[in-house]
């Protein structure tokens, strides 16, 4: 299954691990069939690190999602450049419609333990990692009480599944 994230900054392609991460994909697929992507932002960008959106406005308004889902980072899978995750709180089942593309090579969000779970991952670029690269450089501020973020909107225009 592939994922195509259509951004004001370009396009990428996204394959989707429907077997190591059921669950997660899943999720992703139901945000990306009702639209809810659709219009949202990358919020949080941190070059050299990830790229963050995927609920919020570009007025910075957080929408209202589904219930959140089971953390499938034990599935093998690590967060490498070009890798999606799910964005969580502290607490290890909370992600909802948050994903991250990991920047670089991020192992250290990697399920290590029952102590230290990590983040899923659930897809990776095949397409788009100059997209990646400029996202990942753009200005950022602060925003209320959130930091890096981007200082003109980075939209999500739409993403749909095949």
């Amino acid at each position: 299954m592939i994922a195509t994230i259509v951004t004001n900054k370009g396009t990428m392609k996204v394959n989707l691990f429907e077997k190591e991460a059921p669950i997660t994909v899943e999720n992703f697929k139901k945000y990306a069939e009702e639209g809810f992507y659709d219009n949202t932002i990358f919020h949080r960008v941190i070059n050299g690190f990830m790229i963050q959106g995927g609920g919020f406005t570009k007025d910075g308004v957080q929408k209202e999602t589904h219930a959140p889902i089971k953390n499938e980072a034990k599935n093998g899978l690590s967060n490498k450049r070009g890798t999606l995750a799910m964005a969580r709180t502290n607490a290890v089942d909370s992600a909802t419609s948050q994903f991250f593309i990991n920047h670089i090579d991020n192992s250290f969000l990697d399920y290590k333990n029952d102590m230290n779970y990590g983040y899923a991952v659930f897809a990776e670029l095949t397409e788009g990692f100059e997209v990646l690269d400029v996202i990942a450089k753009v200005k950022t501020g602060t925003r209320s009480y959130f930091q890096d973020w981007p200082v003109e909107d980075v939209i999500i225009e739409k993403i749909t599944i095949e």
